[in-house]
């Protein structure tokens, strides 16, 4: 079985069962420190490159940062293995979700409508039931991808309801003959008309359309290196980012999919700093990310904006003792205004899990109870501020609490109350986005237990900003 052409054959991925048909479808004050021993790498000449990053050198606690995307487990303490994975997968417009449900022992899949009046489910169960592990991916039709590992094979298909049985399109499968390679679906592309997967192997990692393709599952994008992560930065699903592995140290590097996978790098904030990107918005250009930068081996959460010459920031307020907090989504439509942008935090603790509320103009987080029966670490915001959190439980299958900026609860699909109901705590942290800084810095200890002690910022370059031209500034 011949792989596709210039594919190196680094063992991941054979593209099988052709003839798809195509159907498409509180921070303290910033402090600069000069001469701080971290000098300026050497810079790139590329089109919009940003100027200074600054970030923090105080000690980091206990917090730990995840995108839920690596399959090995860790980064530096960082967990980024299946218990950070959202359990289910929104598209980019938030008309769908999916799901892999479980009835008793059985696992199927799960298809959720969300926009209409109410938020309805809908099963799509397969002939047998399926493996726990088995991947959903919700289309912008409203069917549903699904990836099936089988003898070496990750089998996809389209599933869609049909009366009182599913509906299943076969769409190929891509045969990964090493074993040490794992392949996963991305997270949903713009448009939902598209899906994409990564296969990463022993030395580098192939991006693979693998619904909505001519002809079945096609090889786009052979990359040097053991890649993790996946972030859209553009509304057209051409520019995605993912996080490079290469001697040890982890940067974020985007690959042009409509030029034949082109790399070119986007975050690297210090030469032996390990740099991930979480989330982006492409309306504002705001950034979500993960760096060990302000204290090496203990990565923190910060943001950036796209093709800015702003600083990279690390808020002290996003630093939850003892708890890991990953963002999950942010506020779209906020154009030109990154700063007003709402980000909401998934905070995982010994306690349980629970939702955080911050933007970047802000000072604290808001910390939120989670609705009983929240599919961890999903959700999404409305152009107009509302948070939605779907939750599920044995009364009410298919919910969705909304929480609205002025902090009050409610819930859909004839629960109007918030299924988990108590009083959100108070507090957003974080650094003041642009202009002038509060002199005075930090968080009211009124509003969070215990808060961490100011850390002093220094400025550190963000090298390469490649894509400047995609943001207004």
């Amino acid at each position: 079985m011949a792989e596709p052409a210039g594919y190196p054959g680094d063992g991941h991925g054979e593209a099988l069962g052709a003839g798809y048909p195509g159907d498409g479808n509180r921070e303290a004050p910033w402090t600069e420190v000069p001469g701080a021993g971290n000098g300026e790498a050497p810079r790139t000449e590329h089109p919009g490159a940003a100027a200074d990053t600054e970030y923090g050198d105080g000690e980091y606690g206990s917090a730990e940062y995840g995108n839920g995307e690596y399959r090995d487990g860790q980064y530096g303490g960082a967990d980024y293995g299946p218990a950070a994975r959202a359990a289910c997968v929104i598209t980019v417009d938030g008309s769908y979700a999916a799901r892999l449900a479980r009835h008793g022992d059985s696992w199927f899949p799960e298809r959720w409508t969300l926009d209409g009046p109410e938020p309805y489910a809908v099963p799509l169960p397969g002939r047998q039931p399926e493996e726990p592990g088995t991947e959903v991916h919700p289309m912008g039709d409203g069917r549903v991808l699904i990836r099936r590992f089988a003898d070496g094979r990750h089998n996809f298909a389209l599933l869609y309801p049909t009366g009182p049985e599913t509906g299943e399109l076969p769409l190929g499968a891509v045969e990964c003959p090493d074993p040490g390679t794992a392949l996963r679906l991305l997270p949903p592309a713009p448009g939902g008309e598209k899906a994409y997967a990564l296969a990463v192997g022993r030395r580098s990692s192939a991006v693979w359309l693998v619904a909505g393709g001519a002809f079945g599952p096609e090889h786009l994008a052979e990359i040097p290196g053991r890649c993790s992560g996946g972030v859209w930065l553009d509304g057209s699903g051409r520019m995605l980012a993912l996080d490079r592995e290469v001697g040890g140290r982890t940067k974020t590097i985007v690959v042009d999919l409509e030029r034949g996978g082109e790399v070119s790098p986007l975050l690297q904030i210090a030469d032996g700093s390990d740099d991930r990107l979480l989330l982006a918005d492409p309306d504002s250009g705001l950034l979500l990310i993960s760096s060990d930068a302000p204290s090496p081996g203990r990565p923190r959460l910060g943001w950036g904006v796209l093709g800015s010459t702003l600083p990279v920031r690390f808020p002290e307020c996003l630093r939850v003792p003892d708890c890991a907090v990953t963002p999950f989504a942010i506020q779209p439509g906020q154009v030109l205004m990154p700063e007003s942008c709402g980000v909401a935090l998934r905070v995982d603790g010994p306690s349980g899990s629970w939702v955080g509320v911050w933007r970047p103009a802000a000072r604290q987080v808001e910390h939120l109870p989670a609705p009983e029966g929240w599919l961890t670490g999903a959700g999404l915001w409305t152009g107009n501020g509302e948070l939605l959190l779907p939750y599920a439980t044995e009364g009410m299958p298919c919910g969705v609490v909304r929480w609205a900026a002025a902090g009050s609860l409610s819930g859909e699909a004839g629960d109007r109350r918030h299924p988990g109901s108590g009083e959100p705590g108070v507090g957003e942290t974080g650094v003041g986005g642009v202009g002038p800084e509060d002199p005075d810095g930090g968080v009211d200890s009124a509003s969070e237990p215990g808060p961490p002690e100011p850390v002093a910022l220094r400025p550190v370059p963000l090298q390469q900003a490649p894509l400047g031209n995609l943001v207004t500034k």
